[in-house]
């Protein structure tokens, strides 16, 4: 069974930082483009960043580019998002996700899905 599990969410206040990870189980880890998208409160679901199977190329939402930077351990199995200078709008679940594909910001790109974790900036 394919699993992707997300940790290291939390309560934080604006200006401080959070460092997610992303394990993976039950795939060819480095086979696959890995992604992070969040989910607001009453707001669709949103890309955030990707990186491809070698880490080689990333892509970033605009908003948090310069803030957030994608990484990748394939020998670990494991994706992280190191977010910095968080703000009140940050707030969301944080999903992990993993495709095949190239490197997108789509979620139809993406075959697998994590259960979340719960990020929330205070002001």
């Amino acid at each position: 069974q394919v699993q992707l599990v997300e940790s290291g969410g939390g309560l934080v206040q604006a200006g401080g930082s959070l460092r997610l990870s992303c394990a993976a189980s039950g795939l060819t880890f480095r086979s696959y483009v890995m992604g992070w998208f969040r989910q607001a409160p009453g707001k669709e679901r949103d890309f955030v960043a990707s990186i491809s199977w070698n880490g080689g190329y990333t892509l970033y939402k605009d908003l948090v580019k310069g803030r957030f930077t994608i990484s990748r351990d394939n020998a670990k199995n494991t994706v992280f998002l190191q977010m910095n200078t968080l703000k009140p709008e940050d707030t969301a679940v944080y999903y992990c996700a993993a495709g095949l594909r190239g490197s997108s910001r789509f979620e139809f790109d993406y075959d697998y899905w994590g259960q979340g974790t719960q990020v929330t900036v205070s002001s």
